[in-house]
């Protein structure tokens, strides 16, 4: 039997653990996994914490049903009929630009009628048509992409807000192939943005005509999906399911070398051996766990930085808000000078969010371009917070409910160079036999993008036990 140790207890971790203990089944090999979590508590970000009647959540709060990954982890877990699905109304998002919020336009008339970008900048956007695809292999940025492609305006109010939304990131130095490789793709397939939505538009027409299902291309793809009890009924029903050995409160500090496998030592000192290692850590985590084992990948790894984050969470009595929550929440260009990057309105998305006759907000500061934000006093956060809400929402009153959570390293920055950091770690790490490495530091920051990865990395352990037989082969 061959023992394999799964470094991580966050959502890769975990899907890596579940696929790889079915996929070695379904072949008739024989495995023992362990799975390693630094921390007492399974779930890594994913912590829906449940107190006086609201659901808030730790980190993520779900997942976009418009890729399969995830809801096939759910129907394997028989959990899919306890999702919760936001209706149409979590379609309506904004940004808040020049003291107003503006609907994210859907589509091309409501983009003509919208007062978000101005005539100038309309103008400049329809001129994208006729802007020749780039030839070079540059990894641009995604500021340098939006100027080039879309303008300054729209970089400002559309570009820049959907980044720090969704990476915490700063556009001036985030990559746009390793953060939106999709539209990276279309620019090099269709030579353009326009030129490709007018493309695929034919193309789905024609599907329609054929009588083919088609998907709504308004608002963004697939509909956000959760839990009635929360994001975390994931990851403790996938760690429900596992079959190896689960053990919690003790990091592994360090990885060696030795015949037939891995050595790990554990921060309470006790030491693990491993025929197969896979690690779904953070990068700088990593980067400490294998400096013995690589100097050279343990600076690659370093090399990839985490933006901050305060995550604050705001319950009122529904009475108090006047203004219409009818809607997704709101995403805040840089240059408007608030301290939030926008506001979800989470009791609006999702059931059990907030007690009857409550509304839950849940506010994100931070991120790149505002790190010192991490190291407020809970008072200066609160205050900071409940000043945009007046500005933005009209909100005078104050809070019922407050909960603040911070998150020193809360989101990877794929930042340029990302790919080339990525190739050098797969190439250092092949030449270490029976070591994998997932996580979403490295192949997306969603939840689909980390279970589709830990599948991968399934694959390639089963794949790397069937070339080896039972015996894996020496890595002295």
């Amino acid at each position: 039997m061959t023992r394999i140790a799964i470094i991580g207890g966050g959502i890769s971790g975990l899907s890596t653990a579940f696929a790889i203990e079915r996929l070695a089944a379904s072949r008739g090999l024989e495995v023992e996994t362990v799975l390693i979590e630094k921390e007492d508590r399974l779930g890594g970000k994913i912590w829906s914490i449940k107190e006086e009647g609201y659901l808030c959540e730790w980190g993520p709060n779900g997942f976009l049903d418009n890729k399969p990954m995830t809801l096939e982890l759910c129907e394997r877990l028989d959990i899919q009929n306890r999702l919760a699905r936001s209706d149409d109304n979590a379609r309506k998002r904004f940004i808040y630009s020049d003291a107003k919020l503006h609907r994210l336009p859907e589509n091309g008339p409501s983009f003509i009628r919208s007062d978000l970008i101005s005539w100038k900048g309309k103008f400049r956007l329809a001129k994208e048509y006729f802007i020749p695809k780039r030839q070079d292999d540059v990894d641009e940025t995604l500021a340098e992409f939006g100027r080039r492609r879309l303008g300054e305006e729209a970089l400002d109010k559309l570009i820049a807000p959907m980044v720090s939304g969704i990476f915490a990131g700063d556009p001036e130095t985030m990559s746009l192939k390793s953060c939106f490789p999709r539209i990276y793709q279309l620019e090099q397939e269709f030579g353009g943005l326009l030129k490709a939505m007018l493309k695929l538009a034919k193309q789905k027409k024609a599907e329609r005509k054929a009588g083919k299902a088609v998907a709504s291309a308004a608002g963004p793809g697939g509909v956000l999906t959760s839990f009635v009890n929360g994001i975390q009924e994931l990851t403790d029903s996938t760690a429900d399911r596992l079959q190896g050995t689960i053990r919690t409160g003790a990091g592994v500090e360090q990885i060696k070398k030795k015949e037939g496998g891995y050595e790990l030592t554990l921060q309470n000192g006790d030491k693990i051996d491993a025929e197969v290692v896979v690690t779904a850590v953070p990068a700088y985590r990593l980067a400490n766990m294998v400096s013995g084992l690589s100097i050279v990948l343990a600076d690659i790894l370093r090399a990839i930085k985490y933006a901050p984050m305060n995550v604050v969470c705001f319950g009122y009595e529904k009475e108090k808000i006047e203004h219409d929550l009818n809607g997704f929440g709101y995403l805040i260009p840089k240059k408007e000078g608030c301290s939030i990057l926008g506001t979800l309105w989470d009791s609006s998305i999702f059931p059990n969010r907030a007690p009857e006759g409550h509304v839950m907000l849940r506010s994100m500061m931070g991120g790149a371009t505002n790190a010192a934000a991490i190291k407020l006093s809970d008072r200066h956060v609160q205050d900071y917070v409940m000043a945009d809400l007046r500005e933005i929402m009209g909100i005078d009153a104050s809070p019922d409910f407050v909960r603040i959570f911070r998150h020193q390293n809360a989101i990877p920055q794929y930042t340029t160079g990302h790919g080339q950091r990525l190739l050098a770690l797969e190439e250092g790490f092949h030449k270490l036999p029976g070591f994998f490495f997932s996580g979403n530091a490295f192949f997306g920051i969603g939840l689909n993008d980390c279970v589709q990865a830990s599948n991968r990395a399934a694959e390639k352990v089963v794949g790397y036990l069937e070339r080896n037989g039972s015996e894996p082969e020496s890595t002295s």
